[in-house]
């Protein structure tokens, strides 16, 4: 390829013929006479006969130039211009393509991908080798670099590449390439994150490469990738700190908490001054709605540092402190439940009140301070409470202290969960100690263990246990003399748990330390079924992952148990292979794990020219990601080119009188077939369709003689042409998995063509999308209300906005405004379109992890099938093949198997429409036989 600036030739060689222009210009003077038409009479034929010497050189100077801007057309055209080259190849050598697919690369991974492809394309062109390098760590088996490959086989990999979500370690990467390809000369490509490490393996990874041979850097300097630290645990409220890559502009990120089941709980802005990296935002709610929270992401970052997991730490639960008296407000720490409540607010939604307004079940914990006896009535409701899954938690005091030993026949019965002794162990008194004793450290199974400060809390008076078998068992928290002072017992699905001392400061100083904070924390997300006691044995597997685009997905391969040693020795987790960000743990209990805190910080790459001032002769160039997009021009030379042949041809037919009324028809069919033949070529093409005009009568019996899959003609080429392409694969599929014999998809016009010959119609969304018709709304309208569905594909998964909607979905929402659009919801997971042919889980395409729409309700509504369904994926892109039958587009980040889900969900798609919800009533059938008696 031979670059002049931004234009480049892919077959530079052709530019010789060139040269051969001169020639031409000979050539094409001569123009041959025009005939004459001469009367028969002998006579008259001699005395008209003269012998005029006809000139070679009378071709006009206009016809001449433009015979020869046809020719230097035409050369250029076959010399393959292109505008606007990404990257420039350089030498005979291999590419060395090195790709940063870390975190940072999830935002606009499709149009690096789409660079990478580029580069391969040309380094094939050239049947020159190629090196893929990738910085991301994955496994120990698998070196950052590739083996030397041919570019076209490499290519193909690249479909299967996805961003990870940690950060790259690129001195493994510069070891690994230097490993593979020692020597040059080599051409070397790297596509950079934008976001700096060490300046040790930064310029480790440049200095190999330049080494090899010349380095062109490809980067946005303009994009800014976030940052999410989560919130502190058990807060009042949600407070997010979000960090970005640069400064200098102002901008307006929207900060979304959602549920497990994806909905939207709260949306707050947050905003960054012009030289601002960092800012927060505090999202309040409700404490029901606040529970529900399971992830907070920055929306449209798509990349795993813009999420926060979060899990039962972070949940505040409704804690019942029983008070059957106020207290006066000037005397407050003369209170049994101040410091109590003090302690509980930070995580919790405290609520004060008599013990029997706790029982219906918005409870989840019961904290009594210094109660004796308690009334029959409230003992069985209380126990009833606990087994549901209520945590009782007691104080001792004086009133508990003074029930007699005879009238504690049972513990049930008192709702303690050990027996006590009557009276209390107090400094003095009969049952005393010299000095108040210390709390000794806690051990396993007690839900304490690892909380420090103990040897600070001190204890003068308490209630004793009386000894028994199993008292060792329900024992939490001893003094150093291994008189237990916190004893627990199950009760159901609930605990019982007594603190053998006071709540207030009358008999220790546990209430005015911070490890009292943090028992009472434990305690109350034990009410959750949540043991959070993890001991250094402890091992959580992994649950659900993080991708690198921020989805929660499967655990990864390569993923570890979370060791419980891990967390007790406090610090920052290393996220990577082994321990990817996502749960870990069961549904039950599991632990958050998050990429945001391990990134200490995150800088913007500095300049790469100037990097390696020490190495002789290093070659090093900086080249925009999101610069002018490659044009081949050559379809155009080429259609000018016989543009330019045609007006010769008309021309000269003028010039030698063969444009008469009598030649006239001969010479306009010509043309016409020149121009029928003629066009412009398209990389992608679709089968050939040869149905009956729309709108016509033989259209009508056509189309309702065989079945066909439809597509709205939106007016752009490249969208329409991807549609036909789309559906024809999807129709060649359908032919050799099902029943359906489909007949060539056929594009329609709502406004002109009728709609009730078909059941499904795709809709393909660009941004360039025209406006529909009032005509056409009528139509579409009928046809949603006569039972046809409508797919509306927007295509836009990997761009976002501040309004949450990318192109596609806001044409979408300008043209579909007047359409008659139900209630939509996310497809359930029993929904009839996930099982009407194949098992699916989700609906790819060509992208993935775009939420599916459909019409809510609509699997239960007598039969009927949705009107409307939405999604993001691109499906048809993901169906459309090339005229040599091979994929038109990439599918990320899946590769074929993607394509392959992308196809089954369209077999589904196609089964549903046509048959409705009969697979929802194939449940019935073993109750129907058994009826039958079969």
């Amino acid at each position: 390829m031979t670059a002049l600036g931004g234009l480049a030739f892919l077959q530079p060689w052709i530019l010789l013929g060139l040269l051969s222009l001169p020639i031409i210009w000979l050539l094409i003077r001569i123009t041959p006479p025009a005939p004459k038409s001469v009367s028969f009479p002998a006579i008259r034929l001699l005395y008209a006969l003269q012998a005029k010497e006809e000139q070679p050189d009378t071709t006009p100077w206009w016809l001449l130039l433009l015979r020869l801007l046809f020719a230097a057309i035409l050369i250029l055209g076959l010399a393959r211009p292109v505008l606007n080259p990404d990257v420039e190849t350089s030498g005979t050598g291999p590419m060395v393509l090195i790709i940063d697919d870390s975190w940072a690369a999830g935002q606009d991974w499709t149009i690096r991908m789409e660079a990478a492809e580029r580069a391969l394309q040309r380094a094939a062109r050239d049947d020159r080798p190629a090196i893929l390098v990738t910085t991301a760590p994955t496994d120990a088996a698998t070196p950052p670099a590739s083996e030397l490959l041919p570019a076209r086989e490499l290519s193909r990999r690249l479909g299967a590449l996805t961003p990870k979500p940690w950060t790259v370690d690129r001195l493994a990467a510069a070891d690994s390439l230097s490993e593979r390809l020692g020597r040059g000369p080599a051409e070397v490509i790297w596509i950079h994150d934008g976001v700096a490490t060490t300046e040790e393996a930064d310029n480790a990874l440049l200095r190999v490469g330049a080494e090899l041979g010349p380095v062109s850097v490809v980067l946005d300097r303009g994009a800014s990738p976030k940052r999410m630290t989560p919130p502190s645990a058990g807060g009042r409220e949600l407070a997010v700190r979000i960090d970005r890559l640069r400064s200098g502009v102002e901008e307006t990120v929207s900060i979304r908490a959602r549920a497990a089941d994806g909905r939207i709980l709260a949306q707050e802005p947050a905003t960054f001054g012009l030289q601002d990296t960092e800012t927060s935002v505090t999202i309040s709610l409700p404490i029901e709605l606040r529970n529900e929270i399971t992830r907070l992401d920055v929306e449209g970052e798509g990349s795993a540092a813009s999420v926060a997991l979060l899990d039962d730490r972070f949940t505040r639960r409704p804690v019942g402190l029983v008070a059957d008296t106020s207290y006066a407000e000037s005397q407050v720490l003369l209170d049994a439940l101040y410091y109590l409540e003090r302690a509980l607010s930070p995580f919790s939604e405290v609520r004060r009140g008599p013990v029997e307004g706790f029982y219906d079940g918005s409870t989840s914990m019961i904290v009594m301070a210094d109660a004796g006896l308690l009334p029959s009535d409230d003992q069985d409701r209380l126990e009833r409470w606990i087994e549901s899954g209520g945590v009782l938690v007691r104080f001792a005091g004086p009133s508990l202290a003074a029930v007699g030993i005879d009238r504690q026949t049972a513990n049930a019965e008192q709702l303690v969960p050990v027996r006590l002794r009557r009276g209390n162990r107090s400094l003095g008194g009969a049952l005393s100690w010299s000095k108040p004793l210390a709390m000794s450290a806690f051990e396993a199974p007690s839900p304490f263990v690892g909380i420090t400060g103990y040897g600070d809390v001190s204890v003068n008076r308490q209630v004793l246990a009386e000894p028994s078998i199993d008292l060792a068992e329900k024992t939490w928290a001893r003094l150093t003399d291994g008189t237990p002072i916190v004893t627990a017992e199950p009760r159901g699905d609930g605990w019982l748990v007594l603190f053998h001392t006071t709540a207030d400061t009358e008999w220790t100083n546990l209430p005015l330390s911070g490890m009292f904070v943090e028992m009472l924390r434990r305690l109350t997300e034990m009410s959750a079924g949540v043991d959070t006691g993890i001991g250094e044995e402890t091992a959580l597997p992994p649950l659900l992952s993080l991708d690198g685009f921020g989805r929660l997905g499967d655990p990864a391969a390569t993923a570890d148990a979370l060791r419980g040693e891990t967390l007790q020795a406090g610090g920052v987790l290393e996220i990577g292979p082994r321990l990817p960000p996502g749960y870990y743990g069961t549904q039950i209990t599991r632990r958050a794990v998050n990429l945001g805190p391990a990134l200490a910080s995150i800088e913007p790459a500095g300049s790469f020219t100037n990097a390696l001032s020490d190495v002789a002769n290093a070659s090093i160039e900086e080249r925009s990601l999101i610069g002018g997009r490659e044009v081949e021009l050559w379809p155009w030379a080429l259609a000018a080119a016989l543009a330019l042949f045609l007006i010769d041809m008309a021309v000269s037919f003028g010039m030698r009188g063969l444009l008469t009324p009598r030649a006239g028809a001969s010479t306009a069919a010509a043309v016409a077939m020149l121009i029928a033949f003629g066009g412009t070529p398209s990389p992608v093409a679709a089968q050939g369709d040869t149905r009956p005009a729309a709108g016509s009568d033989a259209f009508a019996i056509d189309a309702a003689r065989d079945p066909r899959l439809a597509y709205v003609i939106t007016g752009i080429p490249d969208v329409d042409r991807a549609s036909e392409s789309g559906l024809a694969g999807l129709s060649e599929v359908l032919l050799r998995r099902t029943a359906i014999e489909p007949a060539p998809p056929i594009g329609i016009d709502p406004a002109r063509d009728e709609l009730a010959f078909f059941a499904l119609l795709f809709w393909p969304i660009s941004a360039e999308q025209p406006p529909i018709s009032v005509e056409a709304v009528e139509k579409l309208n009928a046809f949603m209300r006569n039972g046809g569905t409508i797919l509306f594909d927007t295509r836009d998964q990997f761009e976002a906005t501040l309004s949450g909607a990318g192109s596609g979905l806001q044409r979408l929402r300008q043209i579909a405004g007047a359409l008659d659009i139900p209630p939509l919801a996310p497809v359930p997971d029993d929904h009839v379109l996930t099982k009407s042919f194949y098992l699916l889980g989700d609906f790819p395409g060509r992208y993935a992890g775009g939420r599916v729409w459909i019409e809510e309700a609509s699997d239960t509504r007598n039969g009927e099938v949705t009107s409307v369904i939405i999604g993001s994926n691109d499906w048809l892109g993901a169906w459309a093949r090339t005229q040599e039958g091979l994929p038109a587009y990439p599918v990320v980040p899946g590769g074929e198997l993607q394509r392959e889900m992308a196809f089954r969900f369209g077999v589904n798609l196609v089964m549903y429409a046509l048959t409705g919800n009969y697979k929802a009533d194939q449940v019935h059938v073993p109750d129907i036989l058994e009826r039958l008696g079969q």
